[in-house]
């Protein structure tokens, strides 16, 4: 044994005696996870917030959080003699000043947004294949949390380098911190310590972005990262997984070489992009005046929804005087109200329809989109929403760039704000209900071959070729939920019983999640299906072979039937 080798050892076992950690790691190491590219897009969240991390630090030691006025004497000439923040200052010197400092700006501000994108694209992987379900709505609102301080985090960092387009962001805010009713002023005059902008919000700022909030999110992704071992990894559904089990490879070797290669690719693409595409070119703006006004001046894209609800507020008849008080709907509803109910709704949602489902059970498989449809709906309607106010977070670009009226794109986006969604949803419903028929079809009759083949009595049949028990297995393993049953307003006495409003509130819910639905094949509709008397000679293993109905033994037997594959509709007996 080399040298090395017992120095390890000895270091180990030194370890172990005092802290136990063995037995921790050997659990640890054996831990099963499933395999699928869309498990990553949680590592890159993890792995661009440590590249934040890294790259933070590094801009920490050069950046100073002063409101202090300077005159500027640098190397970049077109800003000379120019008075502006230490915050300002320091951020040219970052970029042109210290070596490799404009690099690591770019390598901070691309993570940033792609760590903005991953927790948002891995919220809806979550989202679309219900991976909220029990035991995992507190990591849901876990994960929630974590989305609303990375919006926290990019903006407060966004904001530091004292710009004019920085400065007409907190310009926004305050804006809109002083549109709520009553405390709005002195919210304001408490963030800013006076009247906007005062001296200390870039300071405060400072604290904020490097300090609380990091401190928080490291806190977070601890307890996410926990609870994901605690409840154990959700797999995409498929033959031989249940709820209780999973099937995958170890921790160790197999992830941790995977999870190590995948964090160096993903720094290298931020570190690429940073060395190639300029982003956030401050200089360009000059320090913050309140006086310039010209087109292009966006936030961040995870901030432009915000923008663009701004935008397509009316104005006209939206400020109100009230005993003294000035109540400023245009920004109120769009900044705040509609922002607030739709965060609401989308960190209540595994509970809601857990609710409206009566499912008390531990889910560990997802579902495929198409077999939620209502869910998949949803989500779909919700992020047409985000789109539209995304885009008209850019009208003035979109105006200039293509030659059309700025006030018909607002009249054009408003419309479309409440009108796409509803589109979406419904069309997204259909085509989930319709993949859904497609699925019974063809469980219950194979994909066709084009083979067409002719009996001595001169009839035609195509020759259909059967699934195979993996396809098929995917294509009915699910739970097709039926609305809740509402008892009677009233017991067998008369007397009107104790919350019936509820249960009836419940009822509708429940009937607009899962009215319309279709049914999964049942091990009787597949043997009925597979039985074609003199077809069956045919034979072999295209079509008609007996093996299939040994077969159906594997599908659910207690999903109720519809042969036709219609959708059904009314309420029938609860499952749960």
């Amino acid at each position: 044994m080399s040298t090395v080798n017992r120095a390890a050892g000895g270091t180990a076992d030194y370890l172990d005696q005092r802290t136990g950690v063995g037995l921790a790691v050997k659990s640890f190491a054996r831990k099963i996870f499933p395999d699928h590219w869309s498990f990553l897009l949680g590592e890159i969240a993890l792995y661009s917030f440590v590249v934040l991390l890294i790259s933070g630090v590094f801009l920490t030691m050069f950046f100073v959080p002063s409101m202090t006025l300077v005159t500027y004497d640098g190397p970049f000439a077109a800003m000379n003699g120019v008075e502006m923040s230490e915050a300002f200052a320091s951020t040219l010197a970052l970029s042109f000043e210290v070596t490799g400092g404009l690099l690591m700006r770019q390598i901070h501000h691309w993570a940033a947004l792609l760590f903005m994108a991953s927790i948002v694209t891995h919220m809806m992987r979550v989202f679309f294949t219900g991976a909220f379900r029990k035991p995992r709505e507190i990591n849901w609102l876990v994960g929630f949390v974590l989305m609303i301080l990375g919006l926290a985090a990019g903006f407060s960092g966004y904001s530091l380098p004292d710009d004019v387009l920085s400065g007409n962001g907190l310009r926004i805010t305050d804006g809109v911190v002083k549109s709520i009713p009553v405390v709005g002023s002195y919210m304001s005059y408490m963030i800013f310590g006076g009247e906007f902008p005062g001296e200390h919000i870039i300071p405060r700022l400072f604290t904020l972005h490097i300090l609380v909030i990091p401190g928080l999110i490291l806190a977070l992704i601890g307890l996410h990262l926990f609870l994901v071992v605690l409840h154990k990894h959700t797999q995409y559904p498929g033959p031989g997984r249940t709820d209780r089990n999973v099937v995958g490879y170890p921790l160790f070797p197999v992830y941790v070489a995977k999870a190590g290669g995948f964090f160096f690719i993903v720094f290298g693409v931020i570190a690429l992009m940073a060395g190639t595409m300029t982003i956030n070119p401050v200089w360009n703006y000059g320090p913050y005046d309140p006086s310039p006004v010209g087109a292009g001046a966006q936030p961040d894209w995870y901030m432009l929804f915000l923008e663009g609800a701004l935008r397509l507020m009316p104005g006209t008849g939206t400020e109100w005087v009230i005993a003294g008080y000035t109540l400023s709907l245009n920004v109120l509803i769009p900044a705040v109200i509609v922002p607030g109910l739709l965060f609401t709704a989308l960190a209540l949602y595994p509970f809601i329809e857990a609710w409206a489902s009566g499912d008390k059970r531990e889910h560990h498989v997802l579902d495929r989109p198409r077999n939620a449809p209502v869910r998949t709906a949803s989500g779909v309607a919700i992020l047409t929403a985000f789109f539209v106010l995304l885009v008209a977070g850019a009208n003035d670009l979109v105006a200039t760039h293509f030659a059309l009226s700025l006030n018909d794109l607002s009249r054009l986006f408003r419309v479309l704000f409440f009108v796409a969604p509803v589109i979406a949803f419904v069309v997204t419903k259909r085509i989930c209900l319709g993949l859904q028929r497609k699925d019974r079809e063809l469980v219950l009759h194979g994909h066709e071959t084009g083979r067409i083949v002719r009996f001595a009595n001169g009839e035609y049949v195509e020759v259909h070729k059967p699934l195979d028990q993996y396809e098929r297995w995917l294509r009915v393993n699910y739970d097709a939920h039926r609305p809740l049953e509402l008892l009677p307003a009233e017991d067998e006495r008369g007397v009107r019983r104790k919350g019936y409003r509820r249960d009836a509130l419940r009822a509708r819910v429940s009937r607009f999640f899962y009215e319309d639905r279709v049914e999964p094949v049942t091990p009787a509709e597949l043997a009925a299906a597979q039985s074609h008397g003199e077809h069956d000679a045919l034979g072999g293993a295209e079509h008609g072979d007996p093996t299939l109905l040994q077969a159906a033994a594997n599908i659910k037997p207690e999903h109720g039937g519809n042969p036709a594959g219609e959708v059904v509709a009314g309420p029938r007996t609860p499952r749960h």
